[in-house]
């Protein structure tokens, strides 16, 4: 019974998730976001994105108007900023591991943010507090490397 009274996210995909990240990006830089941009952000083509913000905007993420952008609605904008915060804690997660080489941090997380369960990312959210204030941990950890 207790599970019907939480508010449910809106159901997303890897794409979706990697489309809001990079348009609420674009706001946040730039003050907009255009179907140009978005393209050259994610490496594909423009007939592509324009194909998948109609997509957004039927679904309720964004409010796009051809010609003129977009703008993320509420329920946009909390799968952006939920997927940015992942990013941001599994980035730090690794850095904090020892992990150095930016590009393999990269990539790595763009596998995992999409893929990682809300119960594990809480417990890596926890362990990377955790670690972050407790460096002597962490330097043990690599020692024993």
């Amino acid at each position: 019974m207790a599970a019907a009274s939480r508010p449910t996210r809106p159901r997303t995909t890897v794409a979706v998730e990697d489309y809001l990240e990079k348009i609420e990006q674009l706001i946040q830089r730039k003050g907009y976001a255009r179907v140009v941009d978005i393209a050259a952000g994610l490496k594909i083509s423009q007939a592509s994105v324009t194909a998948m913000v109609q997509r957004l905007d039927a679904g309720g993420f964004i409010k796009y108007e051809k010609y003129c952008g977009m703008v993320l609605t509420s329920s946009g904008l909390e799968v952006a900023r939920r997927i940015a915060h992942r990013h941001q804690l599994l980035t730090a997660f690794l850095r904090v591991l020892g992990v150095a080489d930016e590009k393999v941090i990269y990539n790595d997380v763009e596998g995992m943010e999409h893929h990682i369960s809300p119960k594990t990312f809480k417990a890596i959210e926890s362990l990377t507090r955790y670690l972050e204030k407790n460096p002597a941990v962490v330097t043990k950890l690599k020692a024993d490397r």
